[in-house]
């Protein structure tokens, strides 16, 4: 018996040690990542945080810690609070229009359409191309396409650039960010509506559901993972939008369209207000990071099988 009982006690310490051992070569396998992360993102963030609190241009060597004077003069600002305002307009504006159409397009390319493939490939082209380069092409197209088009057809309204107007600017930053962006969020509904059994849908016509109550019935609650990560990119996408506001506005005219993102971009680069401008971008990143975290909250109690 004390022989057994001593081989069961080396085979428990033989057990430990090799459970030690793998999980030090876990360690070791993701510590490079863990220094990354550590290097190039809380490194980052935590410097951000403290320059935040400084008067700090940028460029001196020297600076002032104020405190929390910039989060409070930041609420004062009323032009960090119109650019808020032109941000989450946009942001609404963008992200309802460019969901619908990519579910559209994506419950037309599902389905038994010819030329699927090509179609696909066709509205999928946008994406490879970058923002600032799409930027430049509608900037040409809104100055010198449209306006000559307007006024061949004698269209007093198209013939007016409309990012010259204050009015009207921002739809043209919305058009060419819904015409650039649909492509992501319709590919990954194509995934969504890929995956909803076929035998509900079966059910479903048997039962004598009919295709919009089959749609959100059956369709609908498949698609709640693949509609909040859309939301969560297209929210966070619009909300930052910078790219495009350069190469078609410098946010203009008369500041119309400065959003969040460009706004903490001139006063940090161009106006030397760095520090005041990272107190800004902290205020950005806790609102996109409370507003994804609510949505992802109350879209995963809408997934299927908790309906």
């Amino acid at each position: 018996m004390e022989v057994v009982h001593n081989a069961g006690l080396s085979v428990k310490k033989k057990k430990s040690i090799t459970a030690s051992k793998a999980g030090l070569i876990f360690f070791l396998l993701t510590l490079p990542t863990l220094l990354l992360y550590i290097v190039f993102f809380l490194f980052p963030v935590g410097m951000g945080f403290f320059y935040s609190m400084t008067n700090w241009d940028g460029f001196s060597k020297s600076f002032r810690f104020v405190g929390l004077n910039n989060y409070i003069n930041i609420m004062k600002d009323s032009r960090f609070i119109d650019s808020m305002q032109f941000t989450f307009l946009y942001t609404f504006l963008v992200v309802v229009i460019k969901l619908l159409i990519a579910l559209l397009l994506a419950i037309l390319l599902s389905g038994s359409l010819k030329l699927r493939s090509f179609f696909r490939s066709v509205f999928f082209f946008p994406a490879v191309l970058s923002m600032l380069t799409v930027g430049l092409i509608f900037n040409q197209v809104f100055y010198s396409v449209l306006p000559h088009l307007g006024e061949a057809l004698s269209l007093e309204w198209l013939s007016k650039n409309i990012l010259g107007n204050k009015n009207t600017a921002m739809y043209g930053i919305a058009l060419t960010n819904i015409w650039h962006g649909i492509a992501t969020p319709m590919v990954i509904f194509i995934a969504g509506l890929s995956s909803v059994p076929k035998d509900l849908k079966e059910a479903a016509v048997i039962d004598g559901a009919t295709p919009i109550q089959r749609f959100f019935s059956v369709t609908v609650p498949f698609l709640i993972p693949m509609l909040t990560v859309n939301l969560v990119i297209a929210i966070k996408g619009a909300l930052t939008v910078f790219d495009y506001i350069v190469a078609m506005t410098d946010g203009g005219p008369a500041k119309a369209t400065e959003s969040m993102g460009f706004l903490i971009y001139k006063h940090g680069m161009t106006e030397m207000k760095f520090g005041y401008g990272t107190a800004e971008a902290i205020y950005v990143f806790l609102m996109i990071a409370t507003i994804s975290f609510i949505q992802i909250k109350l879209l995963n109690r809408k997934e299927a099988g908790q309906l």
